[in-house]
């Protein structure tokens, strides 16, 4: 499967993005997809899981009840949608893709897009 990640930009502090994760090749709706985010000199970060129905999410505690992740299987399509933006979200944005339940470790995952990136400004 291809993923590509979209939707990143500028955004002052306090603002929305939505990012999005288009999917092709196989069955997308077979895969669990993750949401991870890296800065310069930091290690990559878990951000958000969903599973392959969309009916299992979680999420890091650092954006807990800021930002949800959904899914159209329909439409090969993961979505973060984030909210209260903060310096601190500012990264690279990556969503990956694995078999069966989601997880939090970004090697458990197989298929990886491009990444998009994000700037919160003060």
């Amino acid at each position: 499967v291809q993923l590509q990640a979209s939707g990143g930009g500028l955004v002052q502090v306090g603002g929305s993005l939505r990012l999005f994760c288009a999917a092709s090749g196989r069955s997308f709706g077979s895969y669990a997809v993750g949401w991870f985010r890296q800065s310069p000199g930091k290690e990559r970060e878990f951000v958000a899981a969903i599973g392959q129905s969309g009916g299992t999410t979680f999420y890091a505690d650092s954006v807990q009840g800021r930002f949800t992740v959904s899914r159209d299987n329909a439409k090969n399509t993961v979505s973060l949608q984030m909210d209260s933006l903060t310096p601190e979200d500012t990264a690279v944005y990556y969503c990956a893709a694995g078999p069966g339940a989601p997880s939090s470790s970004w090697f458990w995952y197989d298929y990886w897009g491009q990444g998009t990136q994000v700037t919160v400004s003060s």
